[in-house]
């Protein structure tokens, strides 16, 4: 039987942040990491507390979200299996920009920024592995901003299935992808901005287009038409 710092290596190696190292420097930052766990419901950081390290999910989901002035509560991403988290904070040693929260039970790893600091100091490598990764979140920002500013609802619900497919790393079987949403409507709307009502328009829009079948929580999705509904080709 594996063990779980065996799965969070895997991880590692297809993070965005850590990626670009070797196998070596890969297993140096694991060292440096502890293990920790959280349960449905508890806050693990709140927006603006001190960015004091990084997360790297073993199990479970988390909501990365913030509240608006007006009381509303926007979800900025999912963090779930294998997603790095409460990096950006870690990096440039400012306040969080948002809460997270466990929504399941959470299994993580935990690199402290003060070790983290010291691993950049020491194999600089690692730090030219986070400016790549800066510049890559900030263009995936600007395209989240162009896509809530210019798409519909439909469109944007289709680019985050597409991605959470994706994100899955299942290889599609004769054009489909089966894909296990856990999420309700409400959390989905938060992600993509818009209401659960609107929420259940756009799924019920897409499932017309044959962009996917839902049965119950799973949706049997083709890719193909995915993609189309998505608008990737433009």
């Amino acid at each position: 039987m594996s063990k779980p710092q065996d799965s969070v290596l895997q991880y590692l190696k297809t993070s965005a942040l850590f990626e670009v190292l070797s196998d070596d420097d890969r297993a140096y930052i694991l060292g440096l990491m502890r293990p920790v766990e959280f349960a449905p419901g508890q806050l693990i950081f709140s927006r603006g507390d001190a960015g004091n390290g990084l997360y790297v999910v073993d199990s479970g989901r988390v909501r990365l979200s913030i509240i608006t002035q007006d009381g509303r509560e926007l979800s900025l991403a999912h963090a779930t299996t294998g997603s790095v988290f409460g990096e950006i904070a870690c990096l440039d040693g400012r306040e969080r920009t948002a809460d997270a929260t466990a929504i399941s039970p959470v299994k993580a790893f935990f690199l402290s920024q003060t070790a983290f600091n010291t691993a950049m100091r020491t194999k600089p490598q690692i730090a030219l592995s986070a400016v790549r990764f800066l510049c890559a979140r900030l263009r995936e920002t600007d395209q989240k901003l162009e896509a809530v500013a210019l798409h519909p609802i439909e469109v944007r619900l289709a680019r985050l299935v597409k991605s959470m497919v994706e994100a899955s790393a299942q290889a599609p079987i004769k054009g489909k992808a089966r894909l296990e949403l856990g999420m309700s409507q409400s959390e989905i709307g938060l992600l993509i901005g818009a209401s659960r009502p609107k929420v259940n328009a756009a799924f019920a829009l897409l499932e017309a287009e044959g962009a996917f079948q839902r049965d119950g929580q799973t949706l049997i999705c083709s890719i193909a038409n995915l993609e189309r509904s998505a608008l990737i080709d433009e």
